[in-house]
């Protein structure tokens, strides 16, 4: 098989460690390295769900080769494991048992490990840095607009907002983790310019609402849609004291409360709609409001999810591939998810 060719590796063959490349960590995988096999076993162990599962410590040494293609994000959380799911990993890596570089596109409320040194980052312009230093974010629009909205204004207060993970905000709702955001405009970038429309569903704190602000500037349109009113007020209060506050002003960036499954017609068809949680299957109203030419990125699924990529060509046909798999909470309606 081609380099860079994908294998389907089983979760429980990697906690078992039947694969001579597993990157566990403590309740997620994340971004790293493992040099060898022989080397990560003289890392600090770890206990996971057996007494006798002692698992291997990521090596943190910086790849400047791994690329996302050769490495596919892991996004199952602790009871996705206990399934005999599959996982992807690249066959190079395992034949060669040489590096790793692997992401876990989680955004279940769980908490993950951060990837970097116990003494953590406290600075928004040091936490895009890092992204970039680990490949995350390979755009300069993307590392621009990131460190132009402070992380920091949108997470509740007391959080550490610069850690690489999803945070509660309330409303059994979560804030996506840094890396998962970097990813999604990474792969709206295109679809983000000057003048275009973009739709944010479950905008939650607002901060990738903000994002999309920014980049399609004054002549464009950004439109955040949540379905809780106290989280649209808290975002809106949000975006008043970042970057984006001019846009939100100026009424080119609205906040709006709403089932994100319908979309919102008003200002469609957009060129960009992200939607911040997982459906069971992809809403029709808002493939209805994606322009031609236009993409969206929404994890699709219940237990085991995938970030989808959709895209609507210029004659109105639509094409889809997956970029990675997932765990975001579900995409439902208000009064479920607050029973939830």
């Amino acid at each position: 098989m081609a380099q860079g060719a994908i294998l389907q590796k089983s979760p429980i063959d990697l906690l078992l460690g039947r694969d001579k490349i597993a990157c566990p960590s403590k309740n997620f995988l994340h971004f790293g390295e493992v040099k060898t096999l022989r080397t990560a076993a003289c890392r600090k162990k770890r206990n996971l769900f057996f007494s006798r599962l002692m698992l291997h410590q990521i090596a943190r040494e910086h790849t400047g080769t791994a690329t996302r293609r050769q490495a596919v994000g892991l996004g199952f959380c602790f009871g996705s494991l206990l399934f005999n799911t599959f996982v992807q990993l690249p066959e190079s890596a395992s034949a060669a048992a040489d590096r790793c570089f692997l992401l876990a596109a989680s955004e279940a409320p769980f908490m993950t490990e951060r990837f970097w040194s116990k003494d953590g980052i406290v600075k928004n312009k040091a936490l895009v840095e890092h992204l970039q230093q680990y490949g995350v974010i390979k755009s300069s629009k993307v590392a621009e607009v990131m460190d132009t909205v402070d992380r920091g204004l949108f997470v509740p207060d007391g959080t550490p907002a610069y850690i690489d993970s999803p945070m509660q905000i309330g409303y059994n709702a979560t804030i996506s983790a840094p890396h998962m955001h970097a990813m999604c405009l990474e792969l709206l970038e295109d679809h983000l310019q000057p003048g275009m429309h973009a739709l944010d569903i479950g905008s939650g704190t607002g901060y990738l609402t903000a994002c999309f602000a920014l980049m399609v500037g004054p002549e464009g349109c950004a439109v955040g849609i949540d379905h809780i009113p106290e989280l649209v007020a808290t975002s809106m209060d949000n975006i008043k004291r970042s970057a984006a506050a001019p846009l939100l002003k100026e009424g080119s960036l609205s906040i709006h409360v709403g089932d994100g499954r319908q979309g919102w017609p008003e200002f469609a068809p957009y060129d960009a709609i992200h939607v911040g949680a997982a459906a069971p299957q992809i809403p029709q109203p808002l493939i209805d409001q994606l322009k031609p030419g236009g993409r969206m990125v929404i994890p699709v699924g219940t237990m085991f999810q995938d970030l989808k990529v959709v895209d609507k060509k210029p004659d109105g046909s639509i094409t889809i591939h997956t970029e990675t798999s997932v765990r975001y909470v579900p995409l439902t309606s208000r009064e479920s998810q607050l029973r939830d």
